[in-house]
């Protein structure tokens, strides 16, 4: 089933749920650049790959996005005593994830160090931008509120299924 239904999600969600999750632990992983100036693994194998993943994740969220509009009226149903936070959370999880890579974005072109993904310039090195760096300055704050925001999104679906015993985390799995 590719799409969702009242009861699960479907493989697009699913897919582009997990596949996202991966991808934004892996940027995720930009926090450890700070420890010994990114000397060590995951500063000099992963960290590269940074803006690249960052420009793949701004792709889907934005498929995500589309994708979650032609569903909206057929996807799990919520408890109606906790829908109002639910949706609430949901959606500040969407703008984050949606803000991020734009960011990203703006403290590239702010730098004026032009936009390299996967080996492909999609924006060559040009002048500073200072108003693209003004809003690239949100990048950081941003990451750490969407950190703060996953692992509570993450233990949310832990209560559900330990504690509520409720099928919340088994509809994406």
């Amino acid at each position: 089933m590719n799409t969702d239904s009242k009861k699960r999600y479907g493989r697009v969600s699913k897919f582009l749920h997990w596949s996202m999750a991966l991808l934004i632990t892996w940027q995720l992983l930009k926090f450890a650049d700070r420890i010994s100036d990114g000397e060590h693994w995951v500063g000099q194998t992963l960290v590269p790959w940074h803006v690249s993943i960052g420009i793949l994740l701004l792709v889907l969220i934005i498929i995500r996005l589309l994708w979650v509009a032609t569903q909206r009226h057929q996807r799990p149903t919520q408890d109606p005593a906790t829908i109002k936070l639910v949706t609430a959370g949901h959606r500040l999880l969407y703008v984050c994830m949606l803000l991020m890579p734009l960011t990203g974005i703006m403290v590239m072109l702010g730098g004026g160090y032009g936009i390299t993904a996967f080996g492909v310039e999609l924006v060559a090195k040009g002048k500073e931008v200072a108003w693209a760096a003004t809003l690239g300055e949100l990048h950081s704050p941003l990451a750490w509120l969407l950190a703060a925001l996953i692992i509570g999104h993450t233990a949310m679906a832990l209560v559900h299924h330990f504690y509520h015993r409720d099928d919340t985390l088994t509809r994406m799995l």
